[in-house]
């Protein structure tokens, strides 16, 4: 545990334009932005701990038509590579013809013939080609409450973030919004007002919990692709969290433990709707409740914090 200690401690974190990132990212900023979308691609979106690999399995999922086998013919993070690891995989790794991917604000994508995925503070840092090209956006979002309880076991486990610190520590950090890609807050606003002037299917990822296969259909139709109900029946078994979580191809456990040591806290944890009641106290949820309707006022968004 120390060592986990130790080795978060030393991550310095950048920033670019008022959003932390990790060093490599920043370093390859640049190549980042020079990142050239096609017309066809299309962007998965999430912060952070807001069910990236969930719908990223979704999408594979409907794009190999439910075909299990295909699904495994690699680790989730090389079929939906992240754009801010800058490093775009190669044609044989992934089975489309582009992608790419990043982490927190800005999300993940992919369709038939291409898949991207990046994490970005604000909207506004996503690569220009992206808007130039009118690619599609599916960006998914989830109670802030949940988000931080889930970053927090993240950070607690991933040796490439910062030491999360005490609960309590933490609690500050995240609605100050001094995490990597930066606040939940912004991140979940930048793209709920820009949903309706793009091609953006906004999704909760409390809803896809309560009905996953409505909203699977949802997704299905967004990217132009029919299945029929047997398959997509199946889309919604394989990609329950029950399932995910026994999947080496979706959780992440052929990661070494240097970078993601899973005997501090599992990569996919609980993968539930409320948890953020057995850490919260009243006085935090009392605070965090008078933040959140000063920062989200005046947007009409409305989240499901238990089901």
């Amino acid at each position: 545990m120390a060592l986990t200690s130790e080795l978060g401690k030393q991550i310095k974190l950048k920033e670019v334009e008022g959003t932390l990132l990790q060093p490599a990212t920043v370093d390859n900023w640049s190549q980042i932005q020079s990142f050239e979308a096609k017309p066809d691609d299309l962007l998965i979106c999430t912060y952070p701990k807001a069910g990236t690999t969930w719908i990223q399995e979704i999408v594979d999922m409907i794009e190999q038509n439910g075909d299990v086998e295909k699904c495994q013919r690699a680790i989730i993070q090389h079929r939906h590579p992240f754009i801010e690891w800058a490093r775009p995989p190669q044609p044989s790794e992934t089975g489309f013809h582009h992608v790419a991917q990043a982490g927190l604000k800005l999300l993940s994508s992919s369709n038939p013939p291409a898949s991207i995925s990046q994490s970005a503070k604000i909207i506004d840092l996503l690569p220009p080609s992206f808007w130039e090209n009118n690619c599609k956006f599916l960006y998914v979002a989830r109670n802030a409450k949940d988000c931080m309880v889930s970053y927090y076991h993240f950070q607690r486990m991933n040796h490439m973030l910062p030491d999360p610190g005490t609960w309590e520590e933490y609690f500050e950090t995240f609605i100050n919004g001094k995490v990597v890609w930066g606040s939940w807050f912004d991140h979940v606003k930048g793209w709920w007002e820009m949903k309706d002037r793009h091609q953006i299917l906004f999704l909760f990822y409390e809803d896809i919990k309560r009905d996953p296969k409505h909203e699977i259909r949802k997704v299905m139709q967004f990217m132009g692709k029919n299945v029929d109900e047997t398959v997509l029946d199946k889309i919604v078994q394989e990609t329950s969290f029950e399932k995910m979580k026994e999947n080496p191809m979706t959780n992440r456990s052929t990661v070494s433990k240097s970078i993601m040591d899973q005997s501090i806290s599992s990569f996919m944890r609980k993968g539930t709707v409320g948890d953020w009641k057995n850490h919260f106290t009243v006085a935090q949820n009392e605070r965090f409740d008078e933040i959140y309707r000063k920062k989200m006022e005046g947007t009409a968004i409305n989240f499901c914090m238990e089901l």
